[in-house]
């Protein structure tokens, strides 16, 4: 039991960690405009934020959203909470919330694979899907269908899920792209260091739903989710904000953390339908892909 939460623990804080890197990357190039109380201040406090007020209470909104019955006392002691009516609620809700998730992650995958400029971490099937980018849309289209489709015949509420799902993609994902954008117009204007504070804090929130829906694949349990993410967020704060160049070396890194998506994503619809896969699955795969994609991208730089 001990040996498998700090499995979870370790999987969720690579995973945090790892799908961050685009984060501290707009992070460390608005950082370096702005004045050195400014950049303490986020470094402490902002890590803090994050940390404690996004990680840590959105997994409860999160799993309290999906279960508007139970009070907020309630979600807040459901780990440890022996109430069969608090883990009967959390059980009945699992499905929606894991099939949201699910569809959240794929659809970030596929965007990813379809869509946007990478390094070629796997050359012949990713630039294949690049070329094939004006079937995106088409594709995750399809996918919702046939999943609500299924869902419904599970409970309504499944194909709600997995629209909820669909809608949080599209929300975070204008977000995320207006912040490249605003990203490089911060870096070169006069703003002052406040506003660029409060545009790194709510970029922050919208990078930290990536991970926290993600989490959900690992486990339901969330005193695990809110210390493997706290852990993989003060790795990535740590390592990245210091040495951001050198991490942007590791060009493949990206790679590894969206393969990672679409297999927790494809487990998470799994689990959704009723598949029981265990706990340490979601950890073991993470690690071993991510692990995969770093070392390919310690090979390019031996070979540059």
């Amino acid at each position: 039991m001990i040996f498998s939460a700090i499995f979870t623990i370790l999987g969720l804080s690579v995973f945090e960690a790892i799908s961050s890197i685009d984060n501290a990357v707009i992070n460390a190039e608005v950082l370096s405009t702005m004045g050195h109380k400014a950049r303490k201040w986020f470094l402490l406090w902002g890590f803090l934020i994050a940390v404690i007020v996004v990680r840590g209470v959105l997994p409860f909104i999160i799993v309290w959203g999906f279960n508007p019955s139970l009070s907020a006392s309630q979600v807040l002691s459901a780990a440890w909470s022996s109430d069969p009516i608090v883990h009967e609620s959390i059980v009945k809700s699992a499905p929606i919330l894991l099939v949201a998730g699910g569809i959240f992650l794929l659809f970030l995958f596929l965007h990813w694979l379809f869509l946007e400029d990478k390094h070629f971490g796997l050359p012949k099937t990713e630039k294949f899907f690049l070329k094939k980018g004006i079937w995106f849309y088409t594709i995750v289209s399809i996918l919702l269908t046939f999943v609500c489709w299924f869902a419904l015949k599970q409970t309504p509420m499944m194909a709600f899920g997995a629209v909820i799902g669909s809608t949080l993609f599209f929300i975070t994902h204008g977000f995320k792209q207006n912040a490249e954008a605003e990203e490089k117009s911060l870096s070169t204007s006069a703003r002052s260091d406040l506003s660029k504070l409060f545009f790194l804090e709510i970029i922050d929130a919208t990078f930290s739903i990536d991970s926290v829906l993600g989490a959900f694949a690992f486990t339901l349990s969330v005193p695990l989710i809110l210390l493997g993410n706290g852990l993989g967020a003060y790795l990535v704060r740590k390592l990245t904000i210091g040495n951001i160049e050198n991490i942007k070396k590791y060009v493949l890194l990206k790679n590894g953390a969206m393969y990672s998506i679409l297999v927790l994503g494809i487990i998470m619809l799994l689990q959704s339908f009723g598949y029981e896969i265990p706990e340490y699955i979601s950890p073991l795969l993470t690690i071993t892909i991510i692990t995969f994609f770093f070392l390919k991208s310690k090979k390019l730089l031996r070979n540059k």
